[in-house]
């Protein structure tokens, strides 16, 4: 195992695309950033097949220090937490799962179709 830092992943992700570091650089840069915020402000993020970001408000809570044994107070405070979404936990696995490509993703700016009134039986009902 080793690690992949931030600028080797603008390196893979430049050569992969054929933009320069410097403008993959800023697109990561501007995704983490957005990721920051959004959660920041409470929202919850989802990338569909990668996972889900959401922060949480954790509760005050007495801890035990392991070395002393002395019981501690720790405050409330606020965390995020990822829930992973089933084709990175594939991938992880080990599981052959291709690559995900835009063309997955249903996310996109097409505007959703108008939800019409359907009856407990699935049926439309009549006009």
């Amino acid at each position: 195992m080793k690690t992949v830092t931030k600028k080797e992943l603008v390196h893979r992700i430049a050569e992969k695309t054929g933009v320069t570091k410097v403008v993959a650089k800023d697109v990561i840069q501007s995704f983490l950033n957005a990721i920051i915020n959004e959660l920041s402000e409470g929202n919850r993020l989802e990338f569909r097949e990668f996972g889900v970001f959401e922060s949480r408000d954790r509760a005050a809570r007495l801890a035990q220090n392991p070395r002393t044994l002395e019981k501690v107070p720790v405050p409330a405070k606020r965390i995020v937490k990822f829930k992973v979404g089933r084709l990175m936990r594939k991938k992880v696995a080990g599981e052959d799962v291709g690559e995900l490509t835009l063309d997955d993703d249903d996310d996109d700016d097409a505007p959703a179709p108008k939800a019409g009134k359907v009856a407990l039986d699935g049926k439309k009902p009549p006009a």
